[in-house]
């Protein structure tokens, strides 16, 4: 097996993505974290450290050159995904990880402290009841409900020019023909992630 290292940097050799050393040792720091706590917490299905650099890592980094804006919210965001990976591709960006479960914040917590995150702002709370001072530039989800459902519960999010960037799978046009009339789809992005034998797709929806 390689180390978590090597095999990262030959992932990210596939995509466009940049990542200095720094940010390589903390993704790998962040998977070595997610693998310990996993046993007691069972934050994630993906047991495998190696796998956790494919499904969770780079099925995260590769939304990065789609995001447009400096304040995010990752809705649902479960230990951190996307919204860990994305605040350690931009640090100069801050990011709300927004979780109902207290195990989960308690996780995102020791995140921060050991990556020395300071552009992540863990809050326990259910989405629909999250009031935030201002409204936010891009609203993340991934796996997160049906696109339906993650709209209604999350239209108070955004900002007045904010959008909402939806990870998705392959069945991502029958849920685009059941949108709520209150938004739009500007765009598309098929995403590819290096050894993942399955399709992903980023929805970037604007309020109308």
């Amino acid at each position: 097996m390689p180390d978590l290292l090597s095999r990262l940097r030959e992932l990210i050799a596939q995509t466009s993505l940049e990542l200095t050393e720094t940010q390589l040792q903390q993704c790998v720091t962040y998977v070595n974290l997610l693998d310990k706590w996993n046993s007691a917490y069972n934050l994630t299905s993906v047991r495998d450290p190696q796998e956790m650099l494919i499904k969770h890592i780079l099925d995260s980094l590769v939304v990065a050159p789609h995001l447009t804006g400096n304040n995010f919210i990752d809705v649902g965001t479960g230990p951190g995904l996307p919204g860990v990976l994305l605040a350690i591709y931009y640090p100069e960006k801050h990011f709300t990880l927004l979780d109902s479960l207290g195990k989960r914040i308690r996780f995102l917590n020791q995140v921060k402290l050991q990556l020395g995150l300071n552009n992540i702002t863990p809050i326990q709370s259910r989405v629909e009841e999250h009031q935030p001072i201002a409204g936010y530039d891009g609203v993340i989800s991934r796996a997160f409900a049906s696109l339906n459902d993650m709209l209604n519960w999350c239209k108070h999010l955004p900002a007045l020019n904010g959008q909402f960037f939806a990870m998705k799978g392959a069945a991502v046009q029958e849920e685009i023909a059941a949108l709520p009339d209150f938004v739009k789809v500007t765009a598309i992005q098929q995403l590819k992630v290096p050894e993942l034998d399955a399709q992903r797709h980023l929805v970037i929806l604007a309020k109308v």
